[in-house]
């Protein structure tokens, strides 16, 4: 494999910069989480992922499907019904991002303490 095919996210130009932007982004990380328990109806996930606004949660999902993380499942029912749940790969990130926010959680005191530390440097 030649220098200008191997994956390198740290250049500008590289194709995963956007794919990792998308799936690090604070909605679209708590969207993969979130759908790790279950698939889940619009208003069901907007309840369940704190915070995230009708237009956020319809963006972050339109990108996550369009990356082929998330699958839309439209039911020809009435009242119309469109279940969200991950695909294969989906299932794969998200475990993948969940691990990095439990890492996170886990390091809180830390962080606290280092923000306390350096605030008193002042």
């Amino acid at each position: 494999m030649t220098e200008a095919l191997i994956p390198d996210v740290v250049r500008m130009d590289c194709p995963s910069r956007p794919i990792l932007e998308h799936v690090t982004s604070r909605w679209g990380t708590l969207v993969l989480i979130v759908l790790l328990e279950r698939s889940y109806r619009f208003s069901e996930l907007r309840r369940r992922v704190g915070g995230v606004s009708e237009k956020m949660l319809a963006q972050t999902l339109q990108t996550l499907e369009r990356d082929g993380f998330v699958l839309r499942d439209a039911k020809p029912v009435i009242p119309p019904r469109v279940d969200y749940s991950l695909t294969p790969v989906g299932e794969e990130v998200a475990r993948q991002v969940r691990s990095l926010a439990f890492w996170v959680e886990s390091k809180v005191p830390a962080v606290l303490e280092a923000r306390t530390t350096y605030d008193a440097r002042g």
